[in-house]
């Protein structure tokens, strides 16, 4: 596609194509999507969406500049078919927890899409939705504003690295994935203890483990670290700096309470 721009009042296109179907932003994505899966990053041609859309190939740029930007709408459909199914509880390990599992589940459900879109910053209307919940969600809990956005931070990328690993996994055809198991049970569980000996002690855990990922446990291992800090007086402040909505901690005095004669509350 080309860089040329379509004003977006200009972009609606109300006739039917020739399959019969009014083309709109949403199904260009889905038919994206689909393409993507079906012949990965060379599905992105305006010819072969044209056809696909029985569409004019030229009527795509009333939609999309150019196929980066079909692109970014791809990676922000992958963002927005997580949050329209997740439901917050309240408790934050436990959403953070059930969000980055639907991340990833979210990932490996389009693996060729999530392979080439995890690595993008979208800036479009669901990621904007969930780094405001994300950073929401720790404030709420109590963590200070840059501990917030480091945990913010390591949780996003944790959840898009694994999901990119895990979806190139997937994608590979199966006989691949099969052989890259059996080295395990075929090599690694043969090493002898004299040479190898602590693969030799692990050998039962590797074969069990190693075929699957490894996501839920490194999820697990961050909120814990997470919440570690988040119970330790004052981590991660910065001078001057409160959690939002926290509960006090040692020291600490709710702004204007327990004030003397001449002591003014702050911003008093």
């Amino acid at each position: 596609m080309s860089e040329r721009v379509v004003p977006a009042a200009a972009r609606q296109r109300r006739r039917p194509t020739k399959q019969g179907v009014v083309l709109s932003e949403e199904l260009i994505v889905e038919t994206a999507m689909r393409l993507i899966e079906e012949h990965g990053a060379d599905a992105l041609s305006v010819r072969r969406l044209g056809r696909a859309l029985g569409a004019d190939p030229s009527s795509l740029y009333r939609y999309f500049r150019h196929t980066d930007d079909l692109m970014l709408a791809v990676a922000d459909e992958l963002i927005g078919r997580t949050l329209r199914v997740w439901r917050p509880t309240g408790d934050w390990r436990a959403d953070l927890r059930d969000l980055g599992l639907r991340m990833h589940a979210g990932a490996l459900a389009h693996p060729r899409a999530a392979a080439l879109s995890a690595h993008r910053v979208t800036g479009r209307t669901y990621e904007i939705q969930a780094v405001e919940t994300i950073l929401g969600i720790l404030r709420k809990a109590g963590f200070p504003d840059a501990e917030a956005v480091r945990v913010y931070h390591a949780f996003v990328d944790q959840a898009l690295a694994y999901g990119a690993l895990d979806s190139a996994n997937t994608a590979l055809p199966e006989p691949a994935r099969e052989a890259e198991a059996d080295v395990w049970r075929a090599t690694y569980a043969r090493l002898p203890a004299d040479s190898h000996p602590n693969i030799a002690a692990t050998a039962r855990h590797l074969v069990a483990s190693m075929r699957g990922s490894s996501y839920p446990a490194a999820l697990d291992l961050l909120l814990t670290a997470a919440e570690a800090r988040l119970a330790r007086p004052g981590a991660g402040e910065r001078p001057g700096e409160r959690p939002a909505g926290a509960g006090e901690r040692s020291g600490e005095r709710p702004a204007g309470a327990g004030e003397r004669s001449g002591e003014r509350s702050a911003g008093a």
